[in-house]
């Protein structure tokens, strides 16, 4: 069964119409996640500080349908960033969206900047 993606999630190549201001640097933990508001979206974003990289996906766990990955532990699986649910463990990339697991549920990525001291993740209008 796959997981419906995100509405407004913005593809690897495609570009971004819209940059939100989601939070300034400082509000974001080092080496964790948080959950931002945008519309009717909950997006998880991450400080991935031990790799000076940020990301940004879905806050929506697709296993369980409950709003957790931002509170996942991250780390890495080879080069690859990941994110672990808190509540089965299974594995999401960060880049991609892929379940790292075999499984086919993936998750929605969000392209992200950082500028001027804030985080902005990008969608498509």
């Amino acid at each position: 069964m796959s997981a419906k993606l995100e509405k407004n999630q913005t593809t690897a190549n495609s570009q971004p119409t819209t940059w939100f201001k989601a939070a300034p640097v400082s509000a974001l933990p080092e080496n964790g996640g948080a959950c931002i508001k945008y519309k009717d979206l909950q997006i998880a974003v991450y400080n991935f500080s031990r790799r000076n990289e940020w990301y940004a996906c879905q806050n929506l766990c697709p296993h369980k349908m409950q709003m957790a990955l931002s509170r996942g532990m991250i780390g890495s699986q080879g080069d690859e960033p990941k994110v672990a649910c808190p509540f089965h463990k299974k594995t999401f990339s960060l880049k991609s969206g892929k379940n790292l697991n075999g499984d086919t549920c993936d998750i929605a990525t969000y392209p992200i900047k950082v500028e001027d001291g804030y985080v902005y993740i990008g969608f498509e209008e």
